[in-house]
């Protein structure tokens, strides 16, 4: 692979065009990897800064199989993917990281599921059901979680069931119900492996979510937890990539439980959102490391340079069209402070448009500076 990769011809595809491909290709400039993306958007935000962008389904099986039958390796940065035409590439001789196999798993919320339980990695105890029907023969399983099987991302795919209440506005689809967790911290912790099998993991991370949107508003690296805690986080996650012996990058999403569990809510075979603050914040990003991985270079190191705070931009509610920003310039004299702008036209309720990573020798100062942002920065539609 060594010696592919050092050649002139090395073609690297992608497959999803978005901010994390985006922010890959900025990383993968560095080592100068030509890079081909799949998207079906022709204006999506890899689009002007990938060598090669192809418009295409990555979901249609012609497509992605024509766009990887001349790469060397093909790679992700969004598990929705048509697995089925990575597998013939892959039995053809393209290198597929992750794996086709690892990606079909991950796409199913139930096959990920029984994986925890089969290798024994803590996770909440849960059911597979088929249909919202038999959400009615699972009362004395209440409260739980339904979550659809396929398809859910950001949020969406999610319900909570507290009651036979809510039943009424229960999936009617293949999905897990979960049982409830009565968690005190939601974290993170990004994991790399490559193929000669060496793995290394960045520092453990803590999430504050938007609860109207269910998504990430700000991380906080370091996680404010014990070392026993980040302990067992770095095991589990270890665990995990080396019993999937998966090559690239997986991130793995925690609950903290109130009486000190750690288990296991969800994992990601690719750069996650949970990860952009490494860009500035530690030695190597997870996108480089990434790229290390497929490529079976020297994973990089993973220490931190600064705590740090990650805050999301969401587009704001009641916003919808080209979008606008308010408030960068302001931002911008606020100390250690790197804004990211994912190059997206159009902007929606809490569509994620962008980021911005605060660096500090305190942390609880980046909170602060943090908190400013997110009162100052804002994405709204220009009409």
């Amino acid at each position: 692979m060594m010696s592919q990769f050092y050649s002139n011809n090395f073609k690297l595809g992608i497959l999803g065009g978005g901010q994390l491909g985006r922010m890959f290709i900025q990383e993968a400039l560095n080592f100068d990897v030509e890079i081909h993306i799949l998207d079906a958007d022709p204006d999506a935000p890899s689009s002007k800064v990938a060598h090669f962008f192809t418009v295409g389904n990555i979901l249609d099986f012609d497509a992605v199989y024509a766009f990887g039958r001349d790469k060397n390796i093909v790679t992700i940065e969004i598990e929705n993917v048509n697995v089925e035409a990575l597998e013939k590439l892959q039995s053809e001789g393209v290198k597929v990281y992750p794996q086709p196999h690892l990606i079909k798993m991950v796409q199913d919320k139930g096959l990920q599921k029984e994986f925890y339980k089969k290798n024994n990695i803590p996770t909440a105890d849960f059911r597979l059901i088929h249909s919202a029907e038999e959400l009615k023969t699972n009362t004395d399983f209440l409260p739980f979680v339904q979550k659809l099987r396929r398809g859910g991302y950001d949020g969406k795919g999610v319900q909570s069931m507290r009651s036979e209440t809510d039943f009424q506005k229960g999936f009617d689809s293949p999905s897990v119900l979960e049982k409830f967790v009565d968690f005190e911290k939601e974290l993170s912790v990004i994991v790399s492996r490559n193929f000669a099998g060496e793995i290394k993991s960045f520092p453990l991370v803590e999430l504050e979510f938007n609860t109207e949107a269910n998504l990430v508003e700000f991380l906080f690296a370091p996680a404010d937890v014990s070392i026993e805690i980040e302990k067992k986080a770095q095991k589990i996650a270890h665990d995990i990539i080396q019993k999937m012996e998966l090559v690239g990058l997986l991130a793995v999403e925690l609950f903290l439980t109130k009486d000190g569990q750690i288990l296991v809510n969800e994992i990601a075979p690719r750069p996650h959102n949970s990860g952009h603050q490494t860009i500035e914040a530690n030695y190597t990003s997870q996108y480089e490391q990434h790229l290390r991985a497929i490529l079976n270079l020297p994973l990089g190191s993973t220490d931190s340079i600064l705590p740090s705070v990650m805050v999301n931009l969401l587009g704001e509610k009641n916003h919808t069209g080209a979008v606008k920003y308010i408030g960068l310039e302001e931002t911008l004299t606020m100390p250690g402070v790197y804004p990211h702008i994912y190059g997206k036209k159009q902007t929606k309720p809490f569509r994620k448009m962008g980021h911005v990573t605060v660096l500090n020798p305190s942390l609880e100062e980046a909170k602060k500076i943090a908190q400013k942002i997110k009162s100052t920065l804002k994405v709204v539609s220009a009409e």
